[in-house]
């Protein structure tokens, strides 16, 4: 069983940055852990994930070059550092464990942390 926690989310404005962070307790070492998020009214979307065994990571088109995903093994935590924010990218974000590497998909995740809302105003 793997627990997800994240932190890290609040306000900021346009141009700034976050950063969150998902502390994993259980089994996570070939897991693949994302990122995703959801706006009120919209579906929940990947916005970047990793495998906890590789360092290759997979963004949606729409955070690359601002989003950038890590990890700390020794820690078990996941991060999102997120850097030139924008009004668009507020959402609620959650941390999430699956077994299928190199997706955005949320069917191939299987387990879901409680989110962190970011909001970032204009």
């Amino acid at each position: 069983q793997v627990q997800l926690v994240e932190s890290g989310g609040g306000s900021v404005q346009a141009g700034g940055s976050l950063r969150l962070s998902c502390a994993a307790s259980g089994y996570t070492y070939n897991t693949a852990m994302a990122w995703f998020r959801q706006a009120p009214g919209k579906e929940r979307e990947g916005v970047a994930a990793m495998s906890m065994r590789s360092y290759m990571p997979t963004y949606a088109d729409s955070v690359k070059g601002r989003f950038t995903i890590s990890r700390d093994n020794a820690r078990n935590t996941l991060y999102l550092q997120m850097d030139s924010l924008k009004p668009e990218d507020t959402a609620m974000y959650y941390c999430a464990a699956g077994d299928t590497f190199f997706t955005l998909a949320v069917r191939h995740y299987n387990y879901w942390g409680q989110g962190t809302q970011v909001t970032v105003s204009s």
